[in-house]
């Protein structure tokens, strides 16, 4: 640790509230900046924002101290959540994580695979709690869906994710902004090396990033998988589906449903022997709870800052993501059709840190 790096700030008492504040007040800071002002044991110290105008109009809304430099924040604060746009990723996640304060970043980590190491090696040293926004994974439908393919032998997996065209994250391709969540996903699930990858793509606006990418990716565990990830869809769409052995598995994470599809034969007739009907498949309902994804990649923060306990999403798991993103946005690019034989291969294996 340098000089000039402060040692991270202590836990707090089991009675005092962590003391948290918001950087970048956007699309999505205004929600964790709502959640954070209605968590039990949370303190909303300040926000902060470029948009002085914005950054006050939320700060007023929540009662909290506005600052229109972030670095005025952080004494004032045991952890922050940062949502600016991914390019500042990297520096105000390093001043934060050398003040000593625990730090979510939304995803992606960071803009590049260099600047993702230096963040996850500053947690490190400085002993500090990294999560990234990888806010899937706490979608109830996801959780209920891990439990459902632990006692299934999954064969494939297929994601969409889908989206009108918005102004919202325009600074990345369409891998960065939306597929890296379903990256995140299946590395979570299937948790073996990729070996094989093919990637294509397209622009379809004036943002000159990749709108429109598919993928497909082969494990050295057998299964495969196909990503479609899209700005420039006319309907909004987050499905993944699981084709397993004996049955397929959909989750549906807009509207919080997974349905489990099975073939069935049953006949079933009178006792001359004529058919009455014939059942062909069953079609079973996953009840899930209703809370809100975000409320929950909070609270699980605020119970890692408070505890020490290290995030399920933490840096080096974004960090893999991040790689594999990479390395489609790459492919996609040149259209070209990568294949490993070296398994350790780091860019590519996710139990490569």
């Amino acid at each position: 640790m340098s000089e000039t790096q402060q040692p991270l700030k202590s836990q707090r008492g089991t009675f005092e509230p962590i003391r948290i504040g918001v950087i970048g007040v956007g699309n999505m800071g205004q929600h964790h900046s709502r959640i954070l002002s209605l968590l039990k044991d949370v303190q909303l110290v300040g926000v902060s924002d470029v948009n002085v105008e914005r950054g006050i109009d939320i700060a007023s809304k929540y009662r909290v101290r506005f600052f229109e430099h972030y670095q005025d924040l952080l004494p004032h604060v045991d952890a922050v959540c940062i949502a600016v746009p991914t390019r500042l990723h990297h520096s105000v996640g390093m001043d934060c994580l050398q003040a000593g304060v625990h730090t979510l970043i939304e995803k992606p980590i960071a803009a590049s695979i260099a600047e993702a190491e230096s963040l996850v090696n500053q947690a490190a040293s400085s002993h500090g709690i990294l999560q990234v926004g990888h806010i899937e994974r706490f979608n109830p439908a996801f959780q209920e869906l891990s439990k459902v393919l632990k006692t299934e032998e999954v064969l494939a997996l297929e994601a969409h994710r889908m989206s009108p065209y918005s102004q919202r994250a325009n600074d990345v391709s369409v891998v960065l902004d939306l597929m890296i969540h379903d990256i995140d996903l299946l590395l979570e699930l299937v948790k073996s090396p990729v070996v094989k990858l093919t990637a294509s793509g397209s622009c379809g606006s004036n943002s000159r990033h990749l709108d429109y990418v598919t993928a497909t990716l082969g494990f050295a565990n057998g299964i495969v998988a196909t990503l479609t990830a899209s700005k420039v869809t006319h309907r909004k769409i987050r499905r993944l589906a699981a084709h397993c052995k004996n049955c397929l598995t959909e989750a549906d994470f807009l509207n919080n449903d997974i349905l489990i599809h099975r073939q069935t034969t049953a006949n079933y007739s009178t006792d001359y022997g004529q058919v009455l009907y014939r059942q062909d498949g069953l079609i079973e309902k996953v009840h899930t709870t209703k809370i809100e994804p975000l409320h929950a990649e909070l609270e699980h923060f605020v119970h890692c800052v408070r505890g020490g306990d290290q995030p399920s999403v933490g840096g080096t798991q974004a960090l893999k993501a991040l790689r594999l993103a990479s390395s489609i946005e790459q492919m996609a690019l040149d259209g070209k059709v990568w294949e490993n034989s070296d398994v350790s291969y780091q860019y590519l294996n996710p139990s490569v840190s």
